[in-house]
């Protein structure tokens, strides 16, 4: 059942992570022009990510013993949350570090955690998802790419699609049938790491609306896959991806896409003229919307790491958060087309980058309708 949302304060000794990581960021992003940054969460540069990794800034809230920071899920949001802002490009360590280490923390083996989560930390090993199906989108149920038995290890047949970065990991958890019957949907689903420079490995790269490449659709046939590829035991793939969805669904990056034009935006307002009620009232709403989503998403943060993973808190935040991020492009363009005066380029290039891409932010770990299920089935409505 779920649980009510506290008021949440970020802790102080976390707090002051903030002005050092502003000041590395002003250094690194000072030349990077809005439109780049505005593909923050989908800006792949590693070697961003590697000189991050060197500060600890990869992996924060990971084990010490394991080549992480030790630190708290409130550390990790301050972090996270100037990233975003900033318009960072976080994209090739972040699935890894948010999503495949702490699975393996989970439910992965001694020599798994060796293996893996020192190379994540060091911005080494990138990560990817393979949920997402032809057939079988956000219907993570219906997934008929399966593993068999073979000698000592599985054999790999499918494919995934809408891989986020899919042709650029080095690796994907990938979410698996392995046994059970057609009508056990949630039954028989297994995760299994899947190093994608084996045989019978295909990846092709989708292009977007912006012209990017950050999908891949991956084909697996016949991969041969060790026994050591499996995480946690065989069948119990649905709750691991129960408990990695949490992560997934929380904190900032569910609801700062439209952050670097939303500042761009509101430095445009400040510079004009003369400001009008209508400017005011729009960023009022917008700022005032943000504040109590943040706020939620941080009660959330706060039970992170409860025995009782916060999935259905987790949806209402992602929920609310990408209905927010798709608003933003869309009542700034309205505002704008109102004034029917020139705007500067960096915000023109960020509002187009960020309107083609709204589509996409109720899509990605979950869709609109996936999540209000989960949400009524942690409200006891079905």
């Amino acid at each position: 059942m779920i649980r009510p949302l506290e008021l949440t304060a970020i802790p102080a000794g976390d707090e002051a992570l903030r002005g050092e990581v502003r000041a590395f960021l002003d250094r690194e992003l000072r030349e990077l022009p809005a439109g780049r940054r505005a593909r923050s969460w989908l800006g792949y540069d590693a070697a961003f990510s590697a000189r991050l990794a060197e500060r600890g800034w990869v992996g924060l809230t990971l084990p010490r013993r394991l080549g992480g920071g030790g630190r708290s899920h409130f550390a990790r949001f301050v972090l996270n949350e100037e990233l975003l802002a900033a318009g960072a490009p976080v994209a090739a360590h972040w699935i890894a570090e948010r999503q495949s280490a702490p699975l393996l923390l989970n439910f992965g083996t001694a020599a798994q955690q060796a293996h893996y989560i020192p190379r994540i930390c060091r911005g080494e090993a990138h990560f990817c998802i393979g949920m997402s199906e032809p057939g079988a989108g956000s219907d993570l149920a219906g997934v008929r790419t399966s593993a068999t038995p073979s000698g000592d290890g599985w054999r790999l047949n499918g494919s995934k699609i809408w891989t986020t970065n899919g042709h650029l990991a080095h690796f994907m958890i990938a979410l698996v049938r392995t046994s059970g019957k057609p009508g056990d949907r949630q039954k028989g689903l297994s995760q299994f790491i899947v190093d994608l420079s084996l045989p019978g490995v295909t990846r092709r790269p989708i292009l977007d609306l912006a012209g990017d490449a950050h999908f891949a659709e991956v084909h697996f046939d016949d991969v041969e896959l060790g026994e050591d590829a499996l995480v946690g035991r065989e069948g119990e793939g649905w709750a691991q991806v129960m408990k990695e969805l949490a992560f997934e669904r929380s904190g900032p990056e569910r609801l700062y896409s439209s952050m670097v034009l939303l500042d761009q935006w509101l430095a445009f307002v400040r510079g004009r003229r003369e400001t009008t009620a209508t400017d005011r009232a729009l960023a009022g709403r917008l700022i005032a919307e943000l504040g109590a989503l943040r706020q939620m998403s941080l009660a959330v943060t706060a039970r992170l790491d409860d025995p009782e993973s916060p999935v259905t808190e987790a949806s209402i935040v992602k929920d609310l958060g990408t209905r927010f991020e798709q608003d933003v492009p869309e009542r700034i363009a309205e505002h704008l087309a109102s004034l029917g005066t020139p705007i500067p380029a960096d915000l023109g290039a960020a509002l187009n980058y960020t309107a083609a891409m709204a589509p996409s932010f109720s899509l990605r770990g979950g869709t609109r309708e996936v999540l209000r299920g989960i949400i009524a089935r942690g409200l006891g409505l079905r």
